[in-house]
């Protein structure tokens, strides 16, 4: 028997059972649907919370300062501790593991007046490289350098509701800013965005100048100590080196500070790696534990093909006896009943797959909540679900061919239907 007819007498004992068929290639394609539609599903709900974070700070730990719990080189347990403005300094110079060690400054209740209206926003006191671990994204101008820095300079950078609440929809980049009583002037205006964490406040709602500036103008008042500040910012230079980093700041506050570097509550951390990390866990342990779900459903559609298979051949006893008498080998039989098994898993899988993409298109036509981005189907997935639709043709269509090619023709001659 040649290719051609061997894939003709293939499609007309499948079209001769197409109720069968049919009801058997629906539980293949259900199983890939399965599969697609649920990684796709947890894999969006992972992208959209990692989106979502980003919106907050990229990596970034926020290192508070609090009460020593612990006895340290002669100190008492319970001492209050405050940062210096100048603590980031040696942190960043003992603390290898980390990339960025940033002071911020953050005051409330001061007033600021722009020509058209005023308020009593935030406003916060970084280094530029705030704008980018805290995700602050620019719309108009630019945000404050290292110049404005090392300068001094008043320089103010927009929050999206301030710039609305002060100026309305004019133009406010150039403009001049009345903060406390001093002149700042307008450089940039931020980028509206989603937030649903803070420890100080919406961003859209401060107003960001440089640290040095605001170290200068708007000192804590007493009875709080000369130079304190409220925390630091600090990113691991990966996320391997993300607990050395911790400790390392730990330790190198510690010196400074002199109190036990295992004092937790000395030195708060709160750690948005560690929190990306459990999450990441989480939505991985869902992802796969629906993924197996499909598993399961595919492997179940794979049994049904091969029970189906089973009754074809004993239906088709009588053909087969009657070819071997003829002269039709048992590898032409054993070809022909896995190329029929093949036939139906693969064409099933396939349009299973088109049908979950097509799904998963159309449900990102819809507007998404922040917190997720939509069926995410990947080419991952889709490999992986071919990958199992080929492991199910094989093992489906395997033990019913052999069967089929071990019948005796003899006794197959003699079989009848429904005897």
């Amino acid at each position: 028997m040649n290719v051609r007819d061997l894939f003709t007498g293939t499609l007309r004992a499948l079209w001769a059972n197409k109720i069968r068929t049919l009801l058997t290639m629906f539980g293949i394609a259900w199983g890939i649907v399965s599969i697609t539609l649920m990684v796709a599903a947890g894999e969006g709900l992972r992208v959209g919370q990692e989106k979502q974070s980003e919106q907050f700070a990229k990596n970034v730990m926020i290192v508070f300062s609090g009460q020593t719990s612990m006895q340290a080189g002669g100190q008492r347990a319970g001492r209050r501790l405050r940062w210096l403005d100048t603590d980031h300094i040696f942190v960043a110079k003992e603390a290898t593991a980390c990339q960025y060690v940033l002071p911020e400054f953050g005051r409330g209740g001061i007033p600021i007046r722009s020509a058209y209206n005023s308020g009593m926003m935030l406003i916060t006191g970084s280094h530029p490289p705030f704008a980018d671990i805290r995700t602050i994204p620019v719309a108009e101008g630019r945000f404050y350098n290292w110049e404005d820095c090392a300068a001094g300079r008043r320089v103010a950078f927009l929050g999206s509701d301030t710039k609305k609440q002060l100026y309305g929809a004019r133009p406010a980049v150039g403009e001049t800013l009345s903060i406390g009583g001093y002149p700042y002037a307008i450089i940039g205006v931020m980028k509206a965005k989603d937030q649903d964490s803070s420890y100080d406040g919406r961003d859209v709602t401060k107003v960001f100048v440089p640290f040095e500036a605001m170290a200068r103008d708007f000192p804590e008042p007493p009875p709080t100590i000369p130079h304190a500040i409220d925390q630091f910012l600090v990113t691991p230079r990966s996320l391997e080196q993300h607990e050395e980093c911790k400790w390392q700041v730990r330790r190198a506050l510690a010196r400074v500070h002199d109190f036990n570097p295992r004092d937790k509550d000395a030195a708060f951390i709160w750690d948005t790696v560690e929190e990306s990390k459990a999450f990441r866990r989480m939505t991985n342990g869902m992802k796969y534990f629906l993924g197996a779900v499909g598993v399961v459903t595919l492997l179940l559609g794979g049994i049904g093909v091969m029970n189906v298979m089973l009754v074809t051949v004993r239906e088709r006893t009588l053909e087969i006896g009657l070819r071997k008498a003829v002269g039709a080998t048992a590898g032409s039989i054993l070809r022909q009943f896995f190329l029929e098994s093949l036939i139906v898993v693969l064409l099933s899988g396939g349009v299973g797959l088109g049908f979950a993409f097509g799904v998963c298109a159309l449900i990102n036509l819809i507007p998404m909540p922040s917190h997720f981005s939509g069926m995410v189907a990947t080419w991952q997935s889709a490999l992986i679900s071919f990958g199992l639709l080929g492991l199910v043709a094989v093992l489906s269509a395997l033990y019913p061919a052999n069967r089929a090619a071990r019948v005796d023709p003899i006794e197959a001659l003699r079989y009848e239907a429904g005897g």
